[in-house]
């Protein structure tokens, strides 16, 4: 049985864990004020704050998170919050509901609870409210109706008020302020009590809390052993939400051990079930990467990285998946485990064995991620078209990392997404930059090379022939954007 709060309400469900928080909000609990739009994770109209506790186990972290492709399963223990959950008594508006009336900021009214939502998430953040971070909070967010620049007035807006807001516990001065109602204030104690709860009827054999079922990797496992592995759910549950929600499911979106960014020596290490938020927020992932939250700002919205695992976009296996090929530029290799406990590590690059076909067994599962961390001096650049700059699938994408020292390139690692049937690690094309100087000559020759080693298809995102220049400019772009090339000099 599923335990979490729901708004100020306990709730407790036996709801399959494979379906989703959209339908259960709406149709279990009769809370419409969340939206139906895409349920693609596109559009934001269903946008919830989902709440739990943090490390010291004595506050409560929330993120704004698309409920249509969040696993109900993966709400078990946290807070919930939908707009219900944060309009105040005798109908009167919140700060954020206010600004966004004050600024004409709703027309249909479809999108605006996903914007309340987004924003209040924003409110609720422990990091400062600026500029840039208020906006990045409703990039997951689609208006069809005002133009967004009402919407940007009201974010502004919000951001001067929360400039007043403590540094720390600042929890009850947006309790003061009507940003959420007084109730937030006893949620970590009844996380802390839900939790225990739930610890000691497990230690007993409780049937309503028993660990879910464990599961195998593959979709394509035979039937008596389809029980799926489920992380955030961003890609499963838009490509087969019914399939889903009929399955067994093994949730790893909150399994501790499969969190975590660490470096030992020169090697970075992280969890299968990190998310790309996490990756974004790491100090360990920035220290080597500064230009991270620019490649970052690429990949899906703040709701979707927040949810979506590293591990799950790897296997996932697109062609064009956006983390994977920024871990393939990298290096990366992936600890494979299976139902015997029996381990071993394979090169991402080797994890694919055609479109969609992967070369682990179907009862391996991906638990550790790992890569050499690129030296200060190193040079790493992430690339990105897609028909709209935000919140879409590429056409191509495509990663590389350059060792540079006098004047030459002493290693190199190029990869491509939307070229070939499966996300590609351009050994070749590495090949014919090592061991010669940085020059538009080498590059031009790197280039040639490419498109030999690549096999783009027409498809929606493009025909082949522009999918084949995309990557001939990206190319150029990684020279450029890493200071190795002047653009003037192209």
């Amino acid at each position: 049985m599923l335990q979490f709060y729901l708004n100020n309400q306990l709730v407790r469900t036996q709801q399959p864990a494979g379906s989703t928080l959209l339908d259960f909000v709406r149709y279990d609990q009769h809370l419409k004020g969340t939206k139906i739009g895409c349920r693609e994770g596109d559009c934001g109209a269903c946008t919830v704050l989902v709440g739990e506790l943090d490390a010291s186990g004595e506050a409560v972290r929330y993120q704004s998170m698309t409920s249509c492709l969040t696993p109900l399963g993966n709400a078990h223990g946290k807070h919930v919050v939908t707009v219900e959950g944060i309009n105040q008594a005798r109908g009167s508006l919140t700060p954020v509901q206010q600004a966004i009336v004050r600024e004409g900021g709703s027309q249909c009214g479809f999108c605006t609870v996903g914007f309340v939502m987004s924003l209040t998430g924003h409110a609720l953040s422990s990091q400062p409210s600026t500029e840039a971070s208020v906006l990045a909070s409703i990039d997951g967010n689609i208006c069809r109706c005002t133009g967004y620049k009402s919407l940007e007035r009201a974010a502004a807006h919000l951001q001067e008020q929360l400039q007043q807001r403590p540094a720390t516990e600042s929890l009850p001065w947006l309790a003061e302020q009507g940003f959420v109602p007084q109730y937030f204030a006893d949620m970590p104690g009844k996380l802390q009590a839900l939790h225990g709860a739930t610890t000691a009827a497990a230690a007993g054999g409780s049937e309503t809390t028993a660990p879910l079922p464990a599961a195998a990797t593959s979709l394509d496992a035979p039937a008596a052993a389809r029980a799926r592995i489920l992380g955030g759910g961003t890609d499963l549950l838009v490509q087969q939400p019914e399939k889903i929600r009929a399955t067994d499911v093994k949730l790893v979106y909150d399994q501790h051990a499969l969190r975590g960014i660490r470096r030992e020596g020169n090697t970075i290490t992280l969890g299968a079930a990190t998310t790309a938020q996490q990756l974004l927020e790491s100090e360990v992932m920035l220290a080597v990467m500064p230009q991270l939250p620019r490649f970052l700002k690429l990949v899906s919205s703040t709701p979707i990285r927040q949810m979506g695992t590293v591990a799950g976009n790897f296997i996932n296996a697109s062609p064009i998946g956006d983390l994977t090929i920024l871990f393939l530029a990298l290096g990366a290799d992936v600890e494979l485990v299976n139902a015997t406990d029996h381990r071993r590590w394979l090169p991402l690059a080797e994890l694919y064995a055609g479109y969609k076909q992967l070369t682990k067994t179907a009862d391996e599962q991906v638990t550790t991620i790992r890569f050499p961390a690129p030296a200060p001096t190193d040079a790493f650049n992430f690339e990105k078209v897609s028909k709209r700059t935000h919140l879409d699938i590429a056409s191509v994408n495509t990663a590389a990392w350059l060792r540079v020292e006098n004047g030459l390139i002493q290693g190199a690692r190029l990869s491509a997404g939307g070229v070939g049937p499966t996300p590609l690690l351009l050994r070749q094309t590495a090949a014919a930059l090592v061991g010669r100087p940085v020059s538009v000559e080498t590059l031009r020759q790197a280039q040639q090379t490419a498109q030999q080693e690549i096999s783009p298809i027409s498809d929606v995102r493009g025909t082949e022939q522009y999918k084949r220049l995309l990557l001939h400019q990206l190319l150029e772009a990684h020279f450029v954007e890493t200071g190795l090339l002047l653009e003037e000099q192209l």
